[in-house]
């Protein structure tokens, strides 16, 4: 049972992490060159500033990828922790590091959390970020079942799922689910620098959503693409492949006659077709790998704003107006259907049933006998 931590880096990630699994009675003693933000963590709630006397159960090393391996074996040397553990975006390039004996494998495990936010720094953490969140962890062949169990506590106490992984196979999906994102992202904010002030007043919610991510460190960015760079060139090669062929339909068509026949039209909306295919496979549709929420469905009264009031009984809880779709039936004609994520189910139903709402699982046709 982890009782003693020490995070190393509180920026973000490492803050968060000292807030999460302090909330569970765990000692966090938090460490960064930059005294600043060490303060700011402590401050927060996330853990304290003394060194600790002896060894601590688990390290969580929230460092850059560049600094991974030498703050390792730094902290192995030092005897800092019994097992190890870090928040790096890119898992291979410390996998290497350890395979060639400048770190102790059996006490480390590389891990990666799927949460974050466009801000930085400590200020910006909150307990909760984790919280339903996949969290990879890619064990190497010297990683100890301790180590391994040690790290699936700490993802435990944070809220999160974990994910086990090959170093190398991880890499190559957030070259795609994150990396490159954020590359296009910025390449796209990077486009209004020098933009007319006429075309900044006209920005809506679409290009908000396209350049929010762009707004994160550039440092680490740069640091975390050069960790990943041959996965994300053949990402982005894939990409400019796309993006000429989408170049050389639009050229066609100013001097193509009007109609749906014409070859540079079909060849453009095969383009956007294939972006809505995309979508349906993170949104968990069509049989799709990758665990969607789960379904809840709430039959509406007929007293007007029931449907505000539930949206207000459920806001706390992560469910908003994005996650309702609505549906036919019910006492005033109207259900509707939740999209809520998987391990926060049980308290959404619970909280309907206190607030007087029928509901159950989409899956499931019988009343919940959840209780209040």
């Amino acid at each position: 049972m982890i009782r003693t931590m020490a995070v190393v880096g509180t920026g973000l990630i490492g803050t968060s992490v000292g807030l999460a699994v302090s909330r569970h009675g765990v000692t966090v003693h938090l460490m960064d060159e930059d005294e600043t933000a060490a303060r700011c963590a402590a401050a927060l709630g996330a853990g304290i500033l003394a060194a600790p006397a002896g060894p601590v159960d688990l390290a969580v090393l929230a460092v850059p990828p560049g600094r991974l391996g030498p703050v390792l074996a730094e902290q192995q040397l030092r005897g800092l922790a019994r097992a190890y553990t870090d928040v790096a975006s890119v898992k291979a390039a410390p996998e290497r590091l350890v395979s060639a004996g400048l770190a102790d494998a059996v006490s480390y495990i590389g891990g990666h959390p799927l949460a974050g936010r466009e801000k930085s720094g400590p200020l910006a953490a909150r307990a909760d970020l984790f919280e339903d969140r996949s969290w990879v962890l890619t064990p190497s062949a010297g990683t100890s079942q301790e180590t391994l169990n040690r790290a699936l506590e700490m993802i435990a106490l944070c809220g999160a799922v974990p994910v086990l992984m090959d170093s190398q196979a991880h890499d190559s999906a957030v070259a795609l689910t994150s990396h490159v994102p954020h590359v296009v992202a910025s390449l796209m904010a990077a486009r209004l620098q020098h933009a007319p002030r006429e075309a900044a007043r006209l920005a809506g919610q679409g290009l908000r959503d396209v350049t929010r991510i762009a707004a994160g460190d550039a440092r680490l960015w740069g640091d975390i693409l050069q960790a990943n760079a041959a996965a994300v060139a053949g990402v982005l090669r894939d990409l400019q492949a796309d993006l000429s062929d989408l170049l050389a339909a639009l050229d066609e068509l100013p001097a193509a006659p009007a109609g749906e026949g014409s070859p540079g039209l079909a060849r453009l909306v095969g383009l956007l077709d294939r972006g809505v295919a995309g979508m349906g496979v993170i949104q968990g549709r069509d049989g799709a790998p990758a665990a969607g929420p789960v379904r809840v469905r709430v039959a509406l009264g007929d007293r007007p704003g029931e449907l505000a009031r539930l949206l207000a009984s459920v806001a706390d809880l992560g469910v908003g107006a994005d996650d309702v779709t609505p549906r036919g039936g019910g006492p005033s004609g109207l259900e509707v259907e939740l999209g809520v994520a998987p391990l926060r189910t049980e308290d959404v139903l619970r909280r309907l049933v206190r607030e007087g709402f029928e509901a159950d699982r989409a899956d499931a046709r019988v009343l919940t006998g959840v209780m209040p």
